[in-house]
């Protein structure tokens, strides 16, 4: 028999910035459901550290001395929501831009309290307006993840506090990528990470413009070429592929059909036939997986034209590295996935 909502044993951290009234309706959604919640705000300049004081929860204000990252500010939501709620065994992340479905949290903490080797729990983020632009469209593709079993979740997810806290809680420095990375720690002590075939979120993506896409895909290369590199000596292979792709397709492919033009008589411009034969692939792909053929002919074009902002995203972090510094200049503009 399930405990009613409020005995869950579970609080929220919410992490935000410049929301405005999508903080609202997340923290509406949340309220009632859980025993505490904490919103942790990235330097807003808007007014979304009013709106949720208005709604009576915690407030946890980061300063701007140290770099913002999602991965900060859950951090912090946690320890806010330990000092507040100690007794509390679960927490549920969830970002400022999603609301959440109900009936999601009751699946979950029953999942968390039947299998004690799960620690994380999620279900589907669904796009609220998938239709409101392509770029929306693609987030709502890529919320569709595999049923069961998987290797991470995203930035919605309940958590099992005392496996959060064992392997050391989110890794603050990460620009992106910090929840796959923070599984991935999970997964190598023995935890595992289950998806519900439930809804979990809305997320309001308000993505309406080519360069806030290519500005994603771009910090999406940085996270895979950094937690490639973070995690190189692991026997997983993690993110190798995901951070040698951008610069087999964005660089290598482009370089060898064109400097090879002259010398070959043309004949090296055939190299570029790859990128169509890699969208076909891609297509093939998404419908096997159920997607329309619409749907998967825009995913498979965005995922071979995702190569080119990735490596931009791959080149930048490289270059910091190099240089010795910690992070890109890639700016922080949030703390959606």
């Amino acid at each position: 028999m399930r405990r009613p909502v409020e005995h869950l044993g579970v609080g929220a951290v919410v992490i935000g910035r410049n929301e405005g009234e999508r903080l609202a309706t997340c923290i509406g959604s949340l309220l009632g459901r859980v025993e505490h919640v904490v919103y942790v705000d990235s330097a807003s300049v808007d007014r979304s550290v009013s709106i949720a004081r208005s709604m009576g929860v915690e407030v946890v204000e980061l300063a701007d001395d140290l770099p913002l990252s999602a991965g900060r500010g859950r951090n912090e939501g946690v320890r806010a929501l330990r000092r507040s709620r100690p007794d509390l065994e679960l927490v549920f992340f969830i970002d400022g831009d999603c609301e959440l479905v109900p009936g999601f949290l009751e699946e979950a903490c029953d999942v968390l309290r039947d299998r004690e080797d799960v620690a994380v729990v999620c279900g589907r983020r669904r796009e609220r307006r998938p239709d409101a632009s392509i770029y929306n469209r693609l987030c709502e593709i890529e919320w569709a993840g595999p049923e069961g079993e998987v290797e991470a979740c995203g930035g919605d997810a309940v958590i099992r506090i005392r496996a959060f806290e064992e392997v050391g809680g989110f890794d603050p420095s990460l620009i992106a990528g910090e929840e796959p990375d923070l599984c991935l720690r999970l997964r190598r002590e023995g935890y595992r990470v289950y998806r519900l075939s439930r809804d979990m979120t809305l997320h309001d993506a308000a993505m309406t413009r080519f360069s806030e896409w290519w500005r994603r895909a771009e910090r999406a290369g940085h996270a895979f070429t950094e937690g490639a590199m973070k995690h190189r000596r692991g026997a997983e292979g993690y993110w190798m592929k995901e951070a040698i792709r951008p610069w087999v397709y964005g660089a290598m492919i482009p370089a060898a059909a064109l400097l090879g033009a002259l010398p070959s008589f043309g004949l090296s411009l055939g190299l570029l036939f790859v990128y169509p034969v890699s969208g076909y692939r891609a297509y093939e792909s998404f419908r096997r997986r159920g997607f329309s053929s619409q749907e998967s002919a825009l995913a498979a074009s965005y995922c071979v034209l995702g190569r080119f902002p990735e490596l931009v995203g791959s080149a930048r972090f490289l270059s910091a590295r190099a240089r010795g510094r910690a992070r890109t200049l890639i700016e922080y503009k949030g703390v959606t996935s």
